[in-house]
């Protein structure tokens, strides 16, 4: 089992990662922007974020670099988005990997399982 932090301001995203994942076993905690995400890190390290790169309030550059700027052990990030650079997307905040939207299930889990055995 995983601890998988979501963060994306797209409700039904959340929505749809947070079931599929619990449905297999992982824990999911959920953020609908970079500041909601670095509050719950405050309490809670998870194995593996998921991030998206647009959302308002803070978005996936922002929250990256706070992030990776706190002190101690910090997860994995693997970049969630729809634009088609999504492989450079990931390469400009140091992302371990990412998921091209729309993504298939599989694809979740295979990424989550890669995280979850690493930690």
């Amino acid at each position: 089992m995983a601890r998988v932090l979501v963060v994306d301001d797209d409700a039904t995203v959340r929505a749809y990662i947070g079931m599929a994942l619990e449905e297999i076993g992982h824990e999911v905690m959920a953020a609908e922007h970079g500041i909601a995400a670095l509050i719950i890190l405050e309490s809670r390290l998870p194995d593996v974020i998921l991030l998206d790169m647009r959302m308002p309030q803070m978005d996936g550059w922002e929250f990256a670099q706070r992030y990776r700027d706190r002190s101690g052990p910090k997860a994995p990030i693997v970049v969630m988005t729809a634009a088609q650079d999504a492989a450079q997307r990931a390469a400009q905040i140091a992302a371990d990997s990412y998921l091209a939207k729309p993504f298939d299930l599989t694809a979740l889990y295979e990424c989550v399982e890669r995280f979850a055995t690493s930690a």
